[in-house]
């Protein structure tokens, strides 16, 4: 997902509030701001040790496909993205090391990630959590069973684009869904498994074919 971070200068929540004693009702001017909603759900993202996305993408003119991560969000994940037609894609990236496995293999291939080339698809652990655009709420939803707020966001390096972004209103203010609608493809993307314990680890070595030795 493109981001463009947004260089926004977020005034005092308080500000005009006066001092009156009769007053029973807290100011509205306190909630946060749809804005602030989405940078503090951003910070408990990128506070994560590990996460679950997964993605449906449709394709206008193109193929869909849907993706699997489980992430540490820094140096160890593992991916499969599976197209409308059937053929498949299975990554293990761990360190400065990636295994591939394509539709049909019967092997992964290991090679450095310094030798990937950018038609390998090479998946990436990292996941950039940033505000962009102008952020808007819209009415509260449910994800799954859990309370949430939409936040509509729009972005004008994205002309025509909008995403909606599903933030948790009980517990941690994770991101829990981000729909996005563009001319060029829709996405809906999940995030799951919140800190939750991975099991990304390397293929058996029986398994595995060092491209380096038969010369990529």
């Amino acid at each position: 997902m493109t981001a463009a971070l947004a260089c926004l200068t977020l005034g005092a929540t308080v500000a005009g509030c006066t001092h009156d004693a009769t007053a029973k009702e807290p100011s509205a001017s306190k909630e946060p701001s749809a804005q602030q909603m989405l940078d503090t759900a951003n910070d408990a993202m990128k506070a994560l040790s590990s996460v679950t996305i997964d993605g449906d993408t449709i394709v206008t003119g193109g193929e869909d496909f849907s993706t699997h991560v489980t992430t540490d969000l820094k140096r160890r994940c593992a991916s499969k993205t599976t197209w409308a037609t059937g053929p498949s894609l299975e990554q293990i990236r761990i360190g400065a090391t990636y295994y591939v496995r394509r539709q049909g293999q019967d092997h992964w291939d290991k090679a450095p990630t310094s030798e990937a080339k950018q038609e390998d698809g090479l998946v990436q652990c990292t996941w950039e959590f940033a505000s962009f655009g102008v952020a808007k709420k819209r009415k509260p939803t449910e994800v799954d069973g859990s309370p949430a707020i939409r936040l509509l966001v729009t972005d004008k390096a994205d002309e025509g684009g909008t995403y909606t972004f599903y933030v948790a209103t009980e517990g941690k203010p994770y991101i829990l869904k981000v729909v996005y609608e563009g001319a060029d493809y829709h996405s809906i993307t999940r995030f799951s498994a919140f800190d939750e314990p991975q099991d990304v680890r390397p293929p058996a070595e029986a398994d595995i074919v060092d491209a380096s030795d038969v010369g990529g």
